[in-house]
């Protein structure tokens, strides 16, 4: 589906978009066309639905070293010609603009899957905590080098990754610039499973798979209900939320569609069939 040198969207299986990041010399640092393909991939995942499950990969000895500083991750870069009369509403704007990916990752009611092949730094941690499924080779390690640079991991690498992993490991990565090992990312609850380098796909689309096996409409209010139960501090409203969940499952879409349908052929009137 995309023909740019430095990343790919493909359709490997039915069911399954997969976006491929192939800029080894730059370590993957991800640039706008890298960030252009997640969104057009995102909404192709949103709108078809025939699409029920999104990949995000990479090929080299990096997953991402994160953002390409040269270039940038937003979509609504600053006009150089006046960037200097309001630098700071310039920059919360572009930075706002890449922002929006991650939430509407996070919002989907569609499973997104990170199969990293290598190392994950900086934006690329901030891409995988938006996902819902993550899997990575024995080889990669996981950082945040932002401390170092003076800033903090802003789109999500330190809320959501403190959602994960909790204050103790977040400060490890996010406040104190630590990497981690595939197996401590395991332990931590960052990675759900460490897979053979030469099987990761194989074993991620396996996954993928039994995921679209399941009906949309549960796999869609799982996810939402999970993230509800993360946010929501009051255990009796958690069960309220489950409740209501499993009621839209177990009598909602198929009953609506029978009670309307009895309702069109009531005020349509008796049939043919009917009245002769």
């Amino acid at each position: 589906m995309s023909d740019h040198p430095e990343v790919t969207i493909t359709e490997p299986e039915v069911g399954i978009i997969t976006v491929t990041f192939d800029r080894d010399e730059k370590r993957n640092a991800v640039n706008p066309a890298m960030t252009d393909a997640l969104w057009s991939a995102l909404d192709a995942l949103m709108d078809r639905d025939d699409l029920r499950c999104m990949v995000i990969t990479a090929v080299g000895s990096y997953f991402s070293a994160g953002i390409d500083l040269a270039h940038g991750a937003g979509r609504r870069p600053a006009n150089p010609e006046t960037a200097h009369l309001h630098p700071g509403w310039s920059y919360r704007r572009n930075y706002r603009s890449h922002h929006l990916l991650y939430d509407e990752m996070e919002t989907t009611e569609k499973p997104i899957v990170l199969a990293a092949q290598g190392t994950v730094l900086g934006w690329g941690v901030e891409t995988a905590v938006a996902c819902d499924f993550r899997f990575c080779t024995p080889r990669t390690a996981w950082g945040l080098p932002e401390p170092g640079l003076g800033v903090l991991a802003g789109s999500g690498g330190t809320t959501r990754l403190t959602r994960l992993v909790g204050p103790h490991w977040a400060k490890w990565l996010a406040m104190a610039g630590q990497r981690i090992t595939a197996q401590k990312a395991v332990e931590i609850g960052l990675v759900h499973q460490v897979l053979p380098e030469e099987t990761l796909l194989d074993e991620v689309y396996a996954f993928c798979r039994e995921l679209i096996a399941i009906r949309a409409e549960t796999l869609g209010l799982a996810k939402l209900v999970v993230d509800l139960a993360a946010d929501v501090p009051d255990r009796n409203a958690q069960r309220h939320i489950d409740r209501m969940a499993n009621s839209l499952l177990r009598t909602g879409s198929s009953t609506f569609d029978e009670r309307a349908a009895h309702h069109r052929r009531t005020a349509a009137g008796p049939s043919q069939e009917e009245t002769s």
